[in-house]
């Protein structure tokens, strides 16, 4: 065999084998795209931070996102501050579900919240067993409300009038209802109402 021939036998080789392995990498299937789960989004409702009771940690709402929230101004010197047992009965009984209990503490009404905020947190855990998610002492009504109670009243045009004022929101953080400070945490249309929203999807 000459040189010529043996160089073009190689190259036919080649040629033969390179084409080949073209035709298998065109018959396999390419791989599939990997999904990559897209970040749940936060209603305009809970996009606030608000100071942690206990430390002041700031804490974004957000982490809130998905649940049922009743949303509630306390104060530790009321008629309605027995409230406290039936709030953290609720949060234990259906935060499985999805409720979150958030406490709003607020001197505006009679001034029956004076203290520090080692003192409420102190108070609450002491006496109540508190466990649900509270935040520093702010306003809840007028000018000068905090930013959530802002969107609360401009969602239901109903302002807290005293004291452990609750608000109902849903999943899809749309307020469901709001409730005057006499409606205790186990009023039956107010359980009803939570009960409802934590079956419901989005």
């Amino acid at each position: 065999m000459t040189k010529k021939q043996f160089f073009t036998r190689a190259l036919w080789a080649c040629t033969v084998g390179l084409a080949a392995a073209a035709a298998s990498m065109a018959q396999t299937a390419p791989a599939a795209p990997v999904q990559v789960a897209a970040p749940a989004t936060c209603p305009a409702l809970l996009q606030h931070q608000f100071p942690r009771l206990q430390d002041d940690v700031p804490q974004n709402l957000c982490q809130y996102a998905g649940k049922v929230i009743l949303v509630v101004n306390t104060a530790s010197f009321c008629g309605f501050t027995s409230q406290y047992e039936g709030l953290e009965a609720l949060h234990a009984k259906y935060h499985s579900k999805g409720l979150v209990v958030l406490g709003f503490p607020s001197n505006q009404f009679g001034q029956q919240e004076p203290g520090s905020s080692k003192d409420i947190a102190d108070f609450c855990f002491n006496t109540y067993g508190v466990k649900f998610p509270m935040f520093s002492k702010s306003e809840v009504k007028g000018n000068g409300r905090n930013a959530l109670y802002a969107a609360l009243f401009a969602a239901t045009r109903a302002e807290p009038k005293w004291n452990f004022h609750k608000y109902l929101v849903g999943r899809n953080g749309t307020v469901l209802n709001s409730y005057a400070s006499n409606v205790e945490p186990n009023n039956p249309q107010l359980v009803a109402a939570i009960e409802k929203a934590v079956d419901a999807k989005f």
